[in-house]
């Protein structure tokens, strides 16, 4: 008995010991973060005047009132459906070209994967210089007769032009993605599937998309969660213009705590961006029982 006894304390010793570095890393990097922040949250903290005074719920009352945070909440609605939207159906639509096994496809996956490995801020800044008055893209459609607009210094150019960069420089990570899924389909299923006189757009439909469903949901939490934390692409391109109309949450974030030194409302709205984090994660988790292939 005591052998065995010894065994188990081993085994325990063991495992506790492989998990330790995960359970400590999220407590001193994750947990102890996010508490901080919530404890600085109930503060008016100006560090220029050197004073941290407890205000309880009054930086959270702020939000109600605030026409600035609702302007920041619309513009990062906007941006996050028109780069989730766009990001997924451009990559599901590239992955279904290259898994045609057409000649050059390599190159062409190459070409779309490329801006994943390139420095975020190297990209924004060559798309900075590309969307000018003057830049490359307008004299390109100069040479097709057409007049381009300034893009980054209209309200609407300027948010298309930021769901633009930031598509090009991620969608090929979901395409990778998504191509590995289709190549996991069965290919008898299709094969059965034309034999039974379904055309390319039903067996996609009824097979395709079934199976590769789990990679879709993927894919919609790891991009929904990416254009919700969206800073660099913000502040190269626009700085949050014109006006207030490409200031998401973040960037509105970073503006109260450094630009206004209120890093108590700024942790307020911290706490605010992870909720909203958090409970879009969890409504398509719950989701994927009623869509994803064999969950239930």
């Amino acid at each position: 008995m005591a052998t065995a006894s010894a065994a188990v304390r081993r085994d325990w010793l063991v495992g506790y010991t492989m998990v330790a570095p995960v359970v400590l890393g999220s407590l001193a990097f994750v947990v102890l973060p996010l508490g901080m922040v919530v404890w600085y949250s109930l503060h008016e903290w100006n560090v220029l005047a050197n004073t941290f005074t407890f205000v309880g719920a009054e930086n959270y009352q702020r939000m109600a009132s605030d026409p600035g945070l609702a302007d920041a909440l619309a513009a990062t609605v906007w941006f996050s459906i028109g780069l989730v939207v766009v990001n997924i159906a451009l990559a599901l639509l590239l992955a279904v070209l290259l898994n045609q096994k057409l000649p050059g496809t390599t190159t062409f996956r190459t070409f779309f994967f490329s801006p994943v490995v390139v420095s975020l801020v190297a990209w924004t800044i060559v798309w900075s210089f590309l969307l000018q008055a003057d830049g490359g893209i307008n004299g390109f459609l100069e040479q097709a007769g057409v007049q381009g607009p300034n893009w980054l210094r209209h309200p609407t150019t300027a948010m298309i032009a930021v769901i633009i960069v930031q598509v090009f420089k991620n969608v090929g990570l979901n395409m990778i993605l998504f191509l590995a899924a289709l190549q996991g389909v069965p290919e008898e299923l299709q094969e059965a599937a034309r034999l039974d006189g379904a055309g390319a757009w039903r067996r996609f439909r009824s097979i395709t998309l079934p199976l590769i469903s789990p990679t879709i949901l993927l894919v919609s939490i790891i991009t929904i969660v990416g254009s919700l934390e969206v800073f660099a692409q913000i502040d190269v391109l626009t700085g949050g213009g014109p006006g207030n109309s490409t200031t998401v949450l973040v960037y509105y974030l970073y503006q109260q705590a450094f630009r206004f030194n209120e890093f108590g409302y700024a942790s307020a709205l911290a706490v605010l961006l992870f909720v909203i984090v958090l409970v879009l994660t969890l409504l398509q988790w719950q989701s994927r029982k009623r869509w994803v292939f064999h969950e239930v």
